[in-house]
């Protein structure tokens, strides 16, 4: 798929699939083309070239058959705040078509998958980020599409409240739904997916298991060189000349792939991670 906005190609010959029952996490930095890759496979957005195909049927020609076995769950918070989290699911229900007789059920699963059954009726002012958050997920599932999409679900989120939506995104995968996620943030996608796809200026630049990523790119073990700017400067020197790959990691130098190999200078040795591997591969550090 190619998607353009005048000269710049937002999305340049992307070309995957999502096994059924999997979970894909769709990482790289801002930038990269995830949400308009995301606003293609939703309808809201058009290739300029290329063929699309989710769930047996082509976009654009069958949007709506697709949006009807699709669940999309946005970057933004675009919750109706004058309705409570109930009333916000039925509205859903209804717009999907859930059958008028089963509305009730799929609301009260929906409030239950999110653990939310106890706020259900609530004033939407009085949840927290975080309930807001896992409303928007449960909306996006009330009809029990075959599909998930979630565009960047826990940004702008703390720590505490993205584990949350860890543990619930946890569960869907782990019920067998197939799951696609784009992210930003390195340990979202190792924690969550089955396969990462790392984009880079509009492309995918690699895709496999966290660990198949770790080992191929970065190999298993790292040198974390600490030292003042200067000394810094000498190691960076030394790995150009010797064909060492390196990545920079705040006040230090890692050399990656240093299983192995004693001729390094001495420093701290880790295991590699998938963040060494996506620095190598995107050229920019994570969030």
């Amino acid at each position: 798929m190619i998607k353009r906005f005048g000269a710049v190609a937002a999305v340049d010959g992307l070309d995957f699939e999502v096994e059924e029952g999997t979970c894909v996490g769709l990482l790289g930095p801002n930038g990269a083309g995830k949400t308009t890759t995301m606003r293609m496979l939703t309808g809201q957005a058009v290739p300029d070239e290329g063929r699309l195909e989710v769930l047996g049927y082509e976009l654009p020609a069958q949007s709506k058959q697709v949006r009807a076995e699709m669940g999309v769950v946005p970057q933004l918070d675009n919750l109706d705040v004058e309705l409570t989290p109930r009333q916000n699911l039925a509205v859903f229900a209804h717009l999907y078509r859930v059958p008028r007789r089963d509305r009730g059920a799929a609301v009260d699963e929906a409030l239950r998958r999110a653990g939310l059954s106890d706020r259900a009726d609530t004033s939407l002012y009085a949840l927290s980020g975080g309930m807001r958050r896992r409303l928007l997920v449960a909306r996006g599932l009330v009809h029990s599409p075959r599909l998930a999409l979630l565009d960047e679900p826990t940004v702008g989120l703390d720590p505490q409240v993205r584990r949350q939506l860890w543990e619930l995104i946890d569960r869907l995968r782990d019920e067998g739904m197939t799951v696609l996620m784009s992210t930003h943030y390195i340990e979202e996608a190792e924690r969550l997916a089955d396969t990462v796809a790392i984009m880079a200026h509009g492309r995918i630049v690699a895709r496999g298991r966290p660990d198949e990523l770790t080992l191929e790119h970065a190999g298993r073990e790292v040198v974390e060189i600490y030292g003042p700017p200067a000394r810094l400067r000498e190691v960076r020197a030394w790995a150009d000349s010797t064909g060492r790959a390196v990545r920079h990691t705040g006040l230090a130098i890692a050399i990656l792939r240093a299983e192995g190999d004693n001729s390094l200078p001495d420093g701290e040795r880790r295991s590699a991670t998938l963040e060494d591997a996506y620095v190598v591969l995107t050229g920019e550090e994570a969030t």
